[in-house]
């Protein structure tokens, strides 16, 4: 049973979340600002809210009956391979949403004495907004992943969100620097949920399930897909170029951008199916490294 719920918790989609939370404490450090608690407190969160979507995802995915269809490639999903029953499923969810909501709260709490009414606010609506975005991207009658809309949530709430919103709590105000870095990481973001989605073309369309790489097919989606990859890579070097043009060592994170467009050229390689599979995880692990090496590359001679 733990190695089944381990399994439903995805540990390889964590990576990117705990990026977010790297990458803007790596922006406020260059900027002169880090608070311990506030690292801890948001890198918690960060896993808690990407666990909550991949338990709602694969109930939801369960209630529409998107698994059944016989041409799923990914990995067997818990509720629906039954080692999971969908009312042990639905506790879990209420235990993540209420763990994720205590440590919002006290996230906000460590922050309130140095941060703005306003700005205390807008981070409680963004808290409560990814929440729900977590649930019903697959959840409810009419979930917004069947309709396309993925992408768009998967770039806007694993990247200008989080990453400007840890900058905001370390920084205590918001302004541009943390912007380009954020847009970057938000397409790092929906290139992993574009590569899930061409995996899994036939058996989306098989279910009804009209994602964004369903709509305009595999090949469109792979162009797509490299148009992100060279926007993402103008998004941190426009930054470095803007903040951080000196010493030349602070761009040795390029190194990264090789790691990932090797992993971009073998994506439009392949045929498509079970075979990107292997670039679902690839893919979120370059987002994390990119965002650790990027941070320290920035920080570098920071005091």
């Amino acid at each position: 049973m733990f190695r089944d719920w381990i399994s439903a918790f995805r540990p390889r989609t964590l990576f990117l979340a705990v990026a977010s939370v790297i990458l803007g404490s790596g922006l406020a450090w260059h900027v002169g600002k880090f608070e311990t608690a506030v690292f801890v407190l948001a890198l918690l969160l960060a896993v808690l809210l990407q666990t909550l979507a991949n338990l709602a995802n694969d109930l939801g995915d369960y209630q529409h009956g998107t698994d059944v269809t016989g041409h799923r490639e990914g990995p067997e999903r818990a509720v629906q391979s039954g080692r999971i029953s969908e009312k042990q499923m639905k506790t879990a969810v209420v235990a993540v949403i209420v763990l994720s909501a205590l440590t919002g709260v006290s996230l906000l709490a460590v922050a309130a004495k140095n941060i703005s009414r306003t700005y205390l606010f807008a981070l409680l609506l963004f808290g409560v907004l990814s929440i729900l975005a977590a649930l019903f991207y697959t959840l409810g009658k009419k979930p917004y992943g069947y309709y396309g809309l993925g992408d768009f949530a998967a770039f806007f709430f694993f990247g200008p969100v989080p990453v400007a919103g840890v900058y905001l709590l370390h920084v205590h105000l918001i302004d541009f620097q943390p912007i380009l870095p954020a847009v970057g990481l938000g397409l790092v973001s929906t290139m992993i949920l574009n590569v899930n989605n061409m995996r899994d073309i036939e058996n989306d369309i098989a279910s009804g399930k009209n994602t964004f790489a369903s709509r305009i097919g595999l090949t469109k989606a792979k162009v797509y897909h490299a148009l992100m990859q060279i926007i993402l890579t103008a998004c941190f070097l426009g930054y470095s170029f803007m903040f951080a043009i000196e010493p030349w060592y602070r761009f040795v994170y390029v190194i990264v951008f090789v790691f990932q467009f090797n992993i971009l050229i073998k994506i439009l390689k392949s045929p498509g199916g079970r075979s990107l599979d292997p670039y679902l995880k690839l893919t979120s692990i370059s987002g994390l490294l990119l965002a650790v090496f990027f941070s320290l590359c920035i920080c570098a001679g920071c005091e």
